[in-house]
């Protein structure tokens, strides 16, 4: 028999459905996002690569563009080019953080040449799905107009493509044309305690 409390639960999770049913059924329309990954918690580009695995997952073309771990050997890397190829592009335009490269106009360099092939990637209607990682930063140091940004995820942008901006301190005018925005917030790290970045956690 079921209890009393049991009976109260099961009430209030049908009421809970029939609303949430009602809201769905409003909810149809489908179209590319603008997505936005940024805060000073960790998360941001992890966040992304998750997205890119359910797109490889649904067998979705896509693509990723990286604007700062361009040496780094990072799990992600590893396992998207070397499995999945076929479905996802990979691009590691970038030539580390900017304290590593001391050099502005070698970053402005990568930053564009980064931009040039993430038009390239979504102005192609085939792919349906575009990470920007860390693209945020090329845009906070101005390594890359922001404007001209603004202007071509506006008009040029694929209107079935989601594209993917990560990294902190977004702009607000990103945020503000963006869809989906996401602030990740940090409450604790490990590196405050003296332990650096890890395989399979940061990399």
């Amino acid at each position: 028999m079921p209890t009393e409390d049991n009976l109260r639960h099961a009430e209030k999770m049908a009421r809970i459905k029939a609303a949430r049913d009602r809201m769905m059924a409003g909810k149809q329309g489908e179209k590319g996002l603008i997505i936005v990954h940024t805060g000073k918690g960790k998360g941001k580009s992890s966040s992304g690569f998750g997205m890119i695995l359910r797109c490889i997952a649904h067998e979705m073309p896509c693509a990723v563009v990286q604007f700062i771990k361009g040496s780094w050997d990072t799990g992600e890397r590893r396992l998207l080019t070397g499995h999945f190829g076929d479905l996802c592009q990979f691009y590691a335009m970038g030539e580390g953080f900017t304290w590593e490269t001391q050099d502005r106009e070698r970053d402005i360099a990568a930053a564009r040449a980064g931009w040039e092939k993430a038009k390239e990637l979504i102005r192609d209607p085939r792919i349906r799905m575009v990470l920007l990682d860390e693209i945020n930063i090329a845009l906070r140091y101005d390594y890359l107009d922001l404007d001209e940004v603004l202007v071509f995820l506006r008009s040029e942008k694929q209107p079935m493509t989601h594209v993917v901006l990560t990294g902190r301190n977004a702009r607000p005018e990103l945020i503000e044309l963006a869809d989906l925005v996401t602030e990740m917030e940090q409450v604790k790290h490990p590196f405050r305690d003296g332990i650096k970045a890890q395989p399979g956690v940061e990399f």
